[in-house]
């Protein structure tokens, strides 16, 4: 509606949540679409693993420049902002200065969650690449290093909105009680600006 000078591409990775006598279990080892092996530490860190190869489709199949991904993902970046930051995880500066400007012109709050060495070993399974949770903590930096397995070399954003996404009693006035939409305005000033069409997100 706006003319907004953008080449964008929404990858939505949906899957069925129950049990079944196929489902993975601790232990499993399962194989990411771009090779990796994966070790099932936890089958409540489903959503990371769909994450992972939606990233990768985004990337080998639909040939996108840059990948933000956006998701509910962890319980630990809720308790540890509440309602007022979502996290963010980068594998590119420049990237994650033009989102946070937009962020800033959105109103939208965010904070930089480290990526220290340490943290990435937390990532690494005994018996496969990368196990997809930690008997360590830090679940929203180990979650956000897991998915930085699979951005390749392309400049990539991780957004953690599990304690943004939702409110019972609205922080600002331009949110009401329930969803909040978070990020949504943030990605419109952040591909308005910086995108034209011969970039693919």
């Amino acid at each position: 509606k706006n003319k907004a000078k953008a080449n964008v591409l929404a990858v939505v990775p949906i899957v069925e949540n129950r049990l079944s006598n196929s489902s993975t279990i601790p232990g499993d080892v399962v194989t990411a679409m771009n090779g990796k092996t994966v070790e099932i530490l936890s089958t409540d860190a489903e959503g990371r693993m769909i994450l992972a190869d939606a990233i990768t489709y985004a990337i080998r199949v639909e040939k996108a420049d840059r990948i933000v991904d956006v998701a509910t993902l962890t319980g630990a970046i809720a308790a540890a902002y509440g309602k007022v930051r979502a996290g963010l995880m980068t594998n590119d500066d420049c990237f994650e200065d033009e989102l946070l400007r937009a962020g800033a012109r959105a109103s939208e709050k965010y904070v930089d969650l480290p990526t220290d060495e340490e943290y990435r070993e937390m990532v690494n399974g005994r018996v496969a690449d990368l196990a997809n949770s930690t008997r360590s903590g830090c679940g929203s930096i180990v979650a956000g290093l897991f998915l930085r397995e699979f951005a390749e070399d392309h400049p990539w954003i991780h957004l953690d909105i599990a304690g943004v996404a939702r409110v019972d009693k609205p922080l600002y006035e331009f949110q009401s009680e329930g969803a909040t939409g978070a990020s949504a305005a943030t990605m419109y000033f952040l591909m308005d600006r910086h995108f034209t069409a011969a970039d693919r997100f």
